[in-house]
C-alpha cells in the first residue's frame, strides 16, 4: 500500500541530512506524497534553498539546522519537531560521516565524531520520535545504511562498522514493530552520485555498482510501498548477490576481498574523510 498523506491533516515528515544528495531528495519525495517536512542538517544555506523549492509547492517547510556530531543534538531536535505541534509520522535519518585509510592513522577525535553522527544520534532520535511515528498506522521509519554494512572492509573499518551497526538496529527495530502498522526499512545503497563521493576524495568508498539518487529512490519506495516487505533492502543487482555471498564466503576471503575493494586497509596508508551527502 502506497505510503501517502491524503488526510488533509498535517503530518510531519523528518530528514536529517536534507542539506542535498539523498536526504535532499527524500524531502522532495515525501513533500511530494503530502507531508510537511522537517529538514536538518548543519548547512543553513542549503536548508534555506531546499524550502523556498518546496515551499513554492505549497509545502509546509521546518527548518532545523543541527549539528549531528553533537551527542545531545537528538534530543534538542526531538524538543524542536515537538514545537512544532505537527504529527510526526516519517523519520528519515540519512546524515552521515565516513573516513577511510588504515585504522592506526584515523583521528581519534573524527573517529568519535563518525560514530555519534552515523550511530548515536540516528538511535537517540529514532527512540525519541518512535511513540509519534506509531501513534496511528501508516508510519514509516528509514535508516540509511550501506551496502558497505555487509561485511567487513578494511581501509573503511569505522565506516563500515557503524553501518552494520544500524542494519542490525533497524533490523531488530523491524521485528519489535510488526504488526503496528510502522513500516521500518534499513536502506543500504552502494556508491551513490552524490557529494558524498566528490568529497572523499577516495575510491575506498566506492563498494559496489554506482547507482544514480533516482535509482536510490525508486527502490526505497518501492519497498515502502509494499505490504509485508522485509525489514533490509540492498540498492542494485550486483551488490544484492555480493551482500548475499559474503554470508556464505570464508570470513578470511571476505576479508582480503573487501580490501581489494576498498583499495585500502594496509598498514600505514593514509587517512581521508567525507561528510554523507546531505550532512
Amino acid at each position: 500500500m502506497r505510503i501517502e498523506n491524503t488526510t488533509g491533516v498535517g503530518a510531519l515528515a523528518v530528514i536529517t541530512g536534507a542539506s542535498s544528495g539523498l536526504g535532499a531528495e527524500f524531502a522532495r519525495r515525501w513533500a511530494h506524497r503530502g507531508y510537511d517536512v522537517a529538514l536538518i542538517a548543519r548547512r543553513r544555506d542549503r536548508l534555506d534553498d531546499l524550502a523556498r523549492e518546496l515551499e513554492a509547492n505549497g509545502t509546509r517547510v521546518f527548518v532545523l539546522p543541527a549539528d549531528l556530531s553533537d551527542p545531545e543534538s537528538a534530543h534538542r531536535l526531538a524538543a524542536m519537531i515537538a514545537d512544532t505541534s505537527v504529527p510526526v509520522r516519517v523519520l528519515v535519518n540519512c546524515a552521515g560521516f565516513g573516513t577511510a585509510g588504515a585504522f592506526e592513522n584515523e583521528d581519534a577525535r573524527r573517529i568519535a565524531d563518525e560514530i555519534v553522527v552515523n550511530c548515536l544520534t540516528p538511535t537517540l532520535l529514532t527512540r525519541l520520535l518512535l511513540p509519534a511515528l506509531t501513534a496511528a498506522p501508516g508510519g514509516a521509519l528509514v535508516n540509511v545504511s550501506s551496502n558497505a554494512s555487509h561485511q567487513p572492509l578494511p581501509g573503511i573499518a569505522v565506516y563500515g562498522a557503524t553501518k552494520a551497526y544500524l542494519t542490525s538496529l533497524t533490523e531488530a527495530i523491524w521485528q519489535e514493530q510488526r504488526g503496528t502498522g510502522l513500516k521500518v526499512l534499513a536502506l543500504c545503497p552502494g556508491p551513490t552520485a552524490t557529494e558524498f563521493f566528490d568529497a572523499a576524495g577516495s575510491d575506498a568508498f566506492a563498494v559496489g555498482s554506482v547507482a544514480t539518487v533516482g535509482d536510490v529512490m525508486r527502490v526505497a519506495f518501492a519497498h515502502l510501498d509494499r505490504d509485508n516487505a522485509g525489514p533490509t533492502v540492498t540498492v542494485g543487482l550486483r551488490n544484492r548477490i555480493t551482500a548475499l555471498a559474503v554470508r556464505f564466503a570464508p570470513k578470511r576471503m571476505t576479508l582480503a576481498v573487501g580490501g581489494k575493494l576498498t583499495r585500502g586497509g594496509t598498514h600505514g596508508s593514509e587517512p581521508v574523510a567525507a561528510r554523507q551527502a546531505g550532512g
